[in-house]
């Protein structure tokens, strides 16, 4: 019994960083339609940014988890502005290939400045160690990042649901083109959305850096089970995004305990039943015929 609330911990740990990061997916490809395949290389770029931030000015985890996000929030609106936006009218493929393209350069320029062996990241003196919790012994950090991220996901769900900025988001992201037919001009929140969206990865980046190791190529894997859990929540759907970031988290996790082998392969048999059963996901909507 304590080895499974320790899997399962674990597994909603590593849940946590797949949710934010697929929240912000789903917003981006909502509102701009873009498959942004450089999301894993900004996640990546948020976790680097923590340890140069560390090493260099000494800047603590805690103000990591604001400034980093911020600055990434500011790179994803030049990105848009800069990159993005000038082929958001063409075939999506464009943007796709555009996006691959800019992460290929993004871990490149890292392998070169900081090499490929890694950057050391260690959580701070508060979170390390363990817990008891009703006799089950848990690593503080990884209820610490499970806690964080659920509050982070509530508070968006909040903005989302209980503000008009959010609303019109929402409904840009759900229903794009009924949004536009109302006559609201969803252009206007491309830029601070394709940014927000960014952020997320970025706040998803510095909570992985004590969890996982800091290296250039972290986000390559990421972004392959990070289009999984996308496909799983459906594509568009924020409330699917973060339930099927938790989801997978658990089954990768429960899949590293018992059958090391094929942990990675259950992710992908999830979600191909998942498609024959509901093709648009689980929380997707199918298109009209």
């Amino acid at each position: 019994m304590n080895a499974i609330a320790q899997y399962a911990v674990q597994g909603l740990a590593a849940g946590s960083f797949y949710a934010l990061a697929a929240l912000g997916l789903a917003v981006i490809f909502g509102v701009l339609g873009v498959v942004n395949f450089a999301h894993g290389a900004c996640y990546m770029l948020g976790a680097v940014a923590a340890a140069v931030l560390l090493d260099v000015v000494g800047l603590s985890f805690w103000l990591a988890l604001l400034v980093v996000p911020l600055l990434m929030f500011l790179f994803g609106v030049v990105v848009e502005r800069l990159l993005v936006r000038w082929l958001v009218a063409l075939d999506p493929l464009y943007n796709f290939l555009l996006t691959f393209g800019l992460s290929l350069v993004l871990v490149d320029l890292v392998k070169r400045r900081y090499g490929v062996s890694g950057l050391p990241y260690t959580p701070p003196e508060i979170l390390r160690g363990q817990i008891s919790v009703l006799d089950v012994r848990l690593p503080i950090y990884q209820v610490f990042v499970l806690a964080f991220s659920v509050l982070v996901c509530l508070a968006v769900w909040l903005v989302m649901t209980r503000t008009r900025v959010g609303t019109i988001v929402r409904a840009a992201t759900e229903r794009s083109e009924l949004t536009r037919a109302l006559g609201i001009d969803v252009s206007r929140w491309v830029t601070p959305v394709f940014g927000f969206g960014i952020a997320l990865a970025g706040l998803a980046g510095v909570l992985a850096a004590p969890f996982r190791a800091v290296t250039a190529d972290m986000g390559t894997s990421f972004a392959i089970i990070l289009f999984a859990v996308v496909v799983i929540g459906g594509l568009g759907s924020i409330v699917g995004a973060v339930v099927a970031g938790f989801l997978v988290g658990l089954v990768e996790a429960f899949g590293q305990a018992y059958a090391p082998t094929f942990a990675q392969i259950l992710i992908f048999v999830l979600m191909a039943l998942v498609v024959l059963v509901r093709p648009a996901g689980l929380f997707g909507r199918e298109e009209a015929s």
